[in-house]
């Protein structure tokens, strides 16, 4: 018999994972990652998660399950990678997507190493993804159920952790899975799904790094592309690229950040068609086959978790990166955020964006 470590993190996805694969057979571990405090003892709200009502859920899925379930102390390592990327990726006038790299340095990297560790075979998650075994080699391919699909926060997984991970969710819909939370009497069938970032359930980012940050960024100027300054920021970390409101400019159009440019404290402004670019350049590339591609590839690339795929070519690059040039100019392309390469249902990887070359939108013409 196989035994899994299952993360379970109070919601009905993980829940529902938990039961399935004790209904198959598995011995199952049920486990929780303590990742942080709660600001001040604030609710967090319904809709977050990580919070002690949410290991309370988890605790008696695997009771009723009859599974043992242990809660993992990961706080320290938490502030120090997922928090720390956060913070640093703002100063530095990025976007971060703080939930992928916690599923890569937390989940799949200290989680699952612990699960090595106590003799685990595979480790399992709620997400919507799906691993498939290909002659040997392992795809990770969107679920069946497109509107939850997560393959977009996976995309770093390599063949050994794709070898050691379950995803039952992946061929199920969100209809069938809280049907079967129900059947099975979960207290959390019901429960919303969480929509925020865990440890800012608020949804204020500036807020959050004002108390987390040594230093506020100070206010500096909003300039448009030829660097005639249109006036005052109140500090980079209170802006996105795309951001429109907030701006306290007037002017005969709406006006958008275009770059922000942390090395000299501006926030670049641009007109709504000045939004679009065709090149961006990433680092970190993984590429899930194993091996980095020779030649470019042709494929749909994901810049947004909501984002639609657009067609691009990608260029790897020597140094483990690659560059990106779409086929037409996408709008607001982020530094901090992820580019992910599919071909049609299959990830073939992906890597995290750090910038976007000027006139880039002149690329396709």
């Amino acid at each position: 018999m196989s035994k899994v470590l299952v993360a379970m993190s109070g919601g009905v996805d993980s829940s529902v994972t938990a039961a399935l694969l004790r209904d198959r057979g598995y011995e199952c571990i049920g486990c929780t990652m303590k990742l942080f405090d709660g600001a001040g003892g604030d609710d967090p709200g319904e809709k977050s998660c990580c919070t002690a009502e949410d290991a309370e859920f988890a605790r008696s899925v695997a009771y009723s399950s009859e599974m043992p379930y242990y809660v993992f102390n990961f706080k320290d390592d938490f502030k120090k990678t997922v928090i720390k990327d956060f913070g640093d990726n703002y100063l530095h006038g990025r976007t971060p997507n703080p939930c992928i790299v916690c599923n890569r340095e937390m989940k799949f990297g200290k989680l699952f190493r612990m699960g090595a560790e106590l003799g685990c075979d595979y480790m399992a998650t709620g997400h919507y993804a799906r691993v498939v075994n290909e002659n040997g080699r392992f795809v990770l391919k969107k679920a069946a159920d497109r509107t939850k699909d997560q393959s977009y926060v996976l995309y770093f997984l390599t063949q050994e952790q794709l070898a050691r991970v379950l995803f039952p969710l992946g061929e199920l819909t969100k209809t069938q899975v809280r049907a079967i939370a129900e059947e099975k009497r979960f207290r959390n069938a019901k429960k919303p799904d969480s929509q925020d970032i865990c440890f800012v359930p608020d949804g204020d980012y500036a807020g959050f790094l004002s108390r987390v940050l040594p230093v506020a960024p100070p206010p500096g100027d909003f300039v448009n592309a030829d660097g005639d300054v249109l006036g005052t920021h109140g500090g980079i970390i209170n802006y996105t690229i795309g951001q429109r409101k907030g701006l306290g400019i007037s002017a005969a159009a709406p006006l958008y950040v275009k770059r922000i440019d942390a090395e000299r404290n501006r926030v670049v402004l641009g007109w709504a068609d000045e939004m679009f670019d065709s090149v961006c350049i990433l680092s970190d590339v993984n590429w899930i086959p194993g091996d980095v591609p020779t030649e470019p590839v042709r494929c749909a690339v994901r810049i947004r978790y909501h984002h639609k795929e657009q067609p691009a070519a990608v260029f790897p690059l020597p140094d483990g990166g690659a560059r990106v040039v779409f086929d037409e100019p996408v709008r607001a392309i982020t530094p901090g955020q992820a580019a992910v390469f599919y071909d049609g249902d299959t990830v073939l990887g992906g890597g995290t964006i750090v910038s976007v070359p000027a006139g880039s939108e002149e690329t396709q013409k």
